[in-house]
C-alpha cells in the first residue's frame, strides 16, 4: 500500500472544522477492557482493583454514550442540509456530518475500533452485572453504604435475584446505613421523575406531583433525542453484503435508512421499559397528561387541565372519559384551549415515521408492524369521570397500577407413551409436577455409566465452554464447564481420553432423544438443537449467607418477561427449540435443585434433586419457566439437550458427529484423521 491518500480521505481531512484537528492525548479507556479487568480481580480476590476498574467501566461506558449522543447532536447542528435540495448538496451534507462525528468521537475516544464491543459485554452492562460485582467487593472492603447502592442498583434491573434481595434486607439491619442510600445509580430521569411523582398523587399531593410529572416529560423529550441520536450508528444488514457493493446506491441507502428509522422509532418503547424489563409500561407517554390533568384540576388549573386532557385526545382520540373531562373543562371555564406542541410535534413526526417505514420495509422485502405503543386498556370506569356539574372527582386508580395478566394457553399435546428401555421408571408426570408437559424419569443410565461421564467430564470440560469462556456467566460464585459431544469425540480419537467414554456420551445423548421423543409422542422426528456435557463447582470462600440462583429464571425457547406474564418468541431467544432435558449425573453436592416456577418467576411449582440417572424432560416454551438453585458446595455435573422439531435447526456439530461415528463404525477414519470444526452455539 502506498502513502498516498485517496480523494475521499483529502476530503474528509478538508471538512474537518480546526478545532477538531487538535486530538487529546487522553483517551477514554474502553469499557469492555477495564470491565474484563475488574472480574479477573475479583476471581483473585483483589476487592480494591475490582472497585477501581469496574467503576472505571462504569464510568467509560457513560462517557462513551454521553460523547456519541454529544457529537452526533453538535454535528447534525453544524451541518443541515441545504434546503435547495441536489444530490450533491446532499452528499456534500452527509460527508461533512460523518468527518465532523469522527473527529469529534476520536477526539475523546481515540480510534473507535479499539471501542468495539461484544454482545455479551453489551447485554452485562444492560443487565447491570457490574454491580453485582461492585456490591460484594464493597461488602468485603467494609463499605456498606456503597454496597447497599450497588445492590440496590443491581436488584431494579434483577428482581428475581432472591440472594440480592436478601442483601438488601441485611443492610437495612445494618447500623449506620439510611434509607437515603439506597440509590439508584443507574436511574432514567424521566422514569424516576414520573415515578416520584405518582407518589406525591397518591398521597393527595397535587401540587407537588404536577411539578414532578412536568419535570418528567422535560427529562422524557430530553432522552427521546438521545435515543435517537444513538440509532445513528453502524447497522446490522442480516443476510447482505453491501460491502461487495451488489446493490445499488439508492438500495443501500433506503436499507440503512429504514433500520435507523425503526431504531428512532422505537424509542417511544425503550424509553417505557424500566431496566432489565421487556415490556414497556402500558401507555406510558399519554399517562403523564392524563395525570396531570387531573392533578391540575384538583389545584385548580382549569386551564392547563384542558391543555392535559386535549393531549391526552391526541393519542387516543375519542376517548370517552377524557372526551367528558374536556367537555367539562370548557363549560366551567367558558372558553377552549389547544393541546400541547411538543406532543403533538412528537405524534406528527411518529405518524410520518410510520409512513416512511412501511415504505421503506416494501422495498426491503420483508415486513412491518406497528407496535402497540399507547395501550388504551385499563381505562376509568364511568363512575370515576367528572360528572358535568359537578364540584369533585370520584376516586380515581391510575391506569399504570391496572396489571394486564396475560396467560399463555397450553397446547393439547400427548404424554404418557413408552418409556422405550426396560429400566427407566417413571416418577412424576405432567399432573405430579404441576405443570404441563414435563415428566421425571429415574434410572435411565446405571451408577457406573454416571461415574464414566463424571469422569469424562473432568478431563475434557473447560471453563465457559458454551458462553465465549466466561467461567461464571450466570453467577460469580460457581464456576461453570461444559463440552460438547464433537470435542469429546475429539479428545477420544488424539487419545486423550477413552473412545469408549466418548463414545458413551454420544450414545447416551441418542438415548435421551429417544425417550423424550418417545414418552411426549411425538408424531415427528426430534433433533439435536445442542447436547452439552457440563459441571457447576461451588467456589469455596463464596458461600457464605448464599441464596441466589445458580441458573436464573428463564424459558428455554423465548424471553420471559415477568412482570408483563408474557414469553417473548423471538432473538436473542432461540425460538427452534421445542423440546428440553436435563440428564444427571450425580447428587453429592449441596443445593443444586431444579425447579419450574410460574410465569412471575417466583412461584415454585416444583423442585427436582438431581441424582445419578435421573432426567427431567419438558417443553422449552414459556409454559415451563426454570431455574437452578445455588450449588452451596461439591460439584454438580449433568447433560444438557435441546431438541428441534425443524430439521433445518439440527445441531451442525451432532451432523459432524454422526459422520465420525459412522466413520469409526466401518474403522474408516483411522489414518485419516477426524475434520472437526467445532461451533460454540450458547
Amino acid at each position: 500500500m502506498d502513502g498516498n491518500l485517496s480523494p475521499l480521505v483529502i476530503l474528509c481531512v478538508a471538512l474537518l472544522p480546526n478545532d477538531l484537528l487538535l486530538s487529546s492525548a487522553a483517551f477514554l479507556e474502553p469499557f469492555d477492557l477495564l470491565y474484563d479487568t475488574a472480574v479477573h480481580a475479583f476471581y483473585s480476590s483483589d476487592y480494591e482493583s475490582v472497585v477501581r476498574y469496574m467503576e472505571g467501566a462504569l464510568s467509560s461506558h457513560r462517557e462513551a454514550r454521553r460523547t456519541r449522543v454529544r457529537c452526533r447532536l453538535r454535528c447534525q447542528d453544524q451541518h443541515p442540509f441545504d434546503e435547495t435540495f441536489s444530490d450533491l448538496r446532499f452528499f456534500d451534507g452527509v460527508l461533512r456530518r460523518a468527518a465532523c462525528m469522527n473527529a469529534c468521537i476520536e477526539a475523546k475516544l481515540g480510534i473507535q475500533s479499539v471501542h468495539k464491543v461484544s454482545d455479551e459485554v453489551t447485554q452485562d452492562f444492560n443487565r447491570r452485572i457490574p454491580y453485582n460485582y461492585l456490591q460484594l467487593a464493597y461488602q468485603k472492603l467494609k463499605q456498606p453504604e456503597k454496597a447497599a447502592a450497588a445492590a440496590h442498583t443491581y436488584f431494579q434491573a434483577n428482581p428475581e435475584h432472591v440472594e440480592m434481595g436478601q442483601h438488601l434486607e441485611q443492610y437495612k439491619d445494618l447500623q449506620g446505613v439510611e434509607e437515603n442510600q439506597f440509590v439508584d445509580w443507574e436511574a432514567r430521569p424521566h422514569q424516576q421523575s414520573f415515578t416520584e411523582a405518582v407518589k406525591l398523587y397518591d398521597r393527595g399531593d397535587h401540587e407537588g406531583a404536577v411539578t414532578l410529572f412536568e419535570d418528567a416529560l422535560v427529562e422524557y423529550y430530553k432522552a427521546d433525542v438521545d435515543c435517537r441520536a444513538l440509532c445513528q450508528g453502524p447497522q446490522k444488514f442480516e443476510g447482505h453484503s453491501h460491502i461487495r457493493y451488489r446493490y445499488s446506491l439508492h438500495e443501500v441507502m433506503s436499507d440503512h435508512f429504514t433500520q435507523v428509522l425503526h431504531c428512532e422509532h422505537e424509542c417511544v418503547r425503550d424509553l417505557a421499559t424500566r431496566p432489565g424489563r421487556l415490556s414497556p409500561m402500558e401507555n406510558y407517554l399519554p399517562l403523564h397528561y392524563d395525570y396531570l390533568q387531573f392533578a391540575y384540576f384538583k389545584v385548580n388549573m382549569l386551564e392547563e387541565a384542558l391543555r392535559c386532557a386535549l393531549t391526552y385526545l391526541l393519542f387516543h382520540e375519542g376517548d370517552e372519559f377524557m372526551t367528558d373531562n374536556v367537555d367539562y373543562y370548557r363549560e366551567v371555564l367558558g372558553y377552549d384551549g389547544s393541546p400541547r406542541e411538543e406532543a403533538e410535534r412528537y405524534l406528527t413526526r411518529h405518524r410520518l415515521e410510520l409512513e416512511l417505514l412501511l415504505m421503506g420495509s416494501k422495498i426491503m422485502g420483508v415486513d412491518f408492524t406497528e407496535g402497540n405503543y399507547w395501550s388504551s386498556t385499563g381505562g376509568r370506569d364511568d363512575s370515576n369521570r367528572i360528572p358535568s356539574g359537578t364540584d369533585g372527582w370520584m376516586e380515581y386508580v391510575p391506569i399504570s397500577e391496572k396489571k394486564n395478566m396475560t396467560v399463555i394457553v397450553s397446547q393439547q399435546l400427548k404424554e404418557g407413551g413408552h418409556l422405550l428401555y426396560d429400566s427407566v421408571q417413571l416418577v412424576q408426570n405432567s399432573a405430579a409436577l404441576n405443570g404441563t408437559q414435563r415428566v421425571l424419569l429415574d434410572q435411565v443410565i446405571s451408577e457406573e455409566k454416571c461415574a464414566e461421564l463424571r469422569n469424562l467430564a473432568h478431563a475434557v470440560t473447560m471453563a465457559g465452554d458454551g458462553y465465549r469462556g466466561r467461567m461464571s456467566p450466570h453467577t460469580p460464585n460457581e464456576k461453570f464447564e461444559g463440552a460438547t459431544v464433537l470435542k469429546t469425540l475429539q479428545y477420544g480419537y488424539e487419545g486423550r481420553v477413552p473412545m469408549s467414554s466418548a463414545r458413551l456420551f454420544y450414545d447416551t445423548s441418542e438415548r435421551v432423544r429417544r425417550i423424550v421423543e418417545s414418552y411426549f409422542m411425538l408424531n415427528t422426528t426430534l433433533h439435536f438443537s445442542y447436547t452439552h456435557l457440563v459441571c457447576r463447582t461451588a467456589i469455596t470462600g463464596q458461600q457464605d449467607h448464599r441464596n441466589d440462583l445458580s441458573h436464573p429464571i428463564h424459558a428455554d425457547n423465548c424471553l420471559l418477561d415477568p412482570d408483563a406474564n408474557e414469553c417473548w418468541k423471538e432473538p436473542p431467544a432461540y425460538t427452534y427449540r421445542d423440546y428440553s432435558a436435563l440428564l444427571y449425573l450425580n447428587g453429592d453436592f449441596d443445593g443444586g435443585e431444579f425447579i419450574f416456577t410460574e410465569m412471575d418467576a417466583k412461584t415454585v411449582t416444583a423442585s427436582i434433586k438431581p441424582k445419578c440417572g435421573r432426567l427431567v424432560g419438558f417443553s422449552s416454551g414459556g409454559e415451563n419457566p426454570h431455574g437452578v438453585k445455588a450449588v452451596t458446595g461439591g460439584q454438580r455435573c449433568a447433560v444438557a439437550l435441546w431438541f428441534t422439531l425443524d430439521p433445518l435447526y439440527r445441531e451442525l456439530e451432532r451432523l459432524q458427529a454422526d459422520e465420525v461415528i459412522q466413520a469409526l463404525d466401518t474403522k474408516s477414519v483411522w489414518g485419516h484423521g477426524l475434520n472437526i470444526n467445532p461451533k460454540d452455539e450458547l
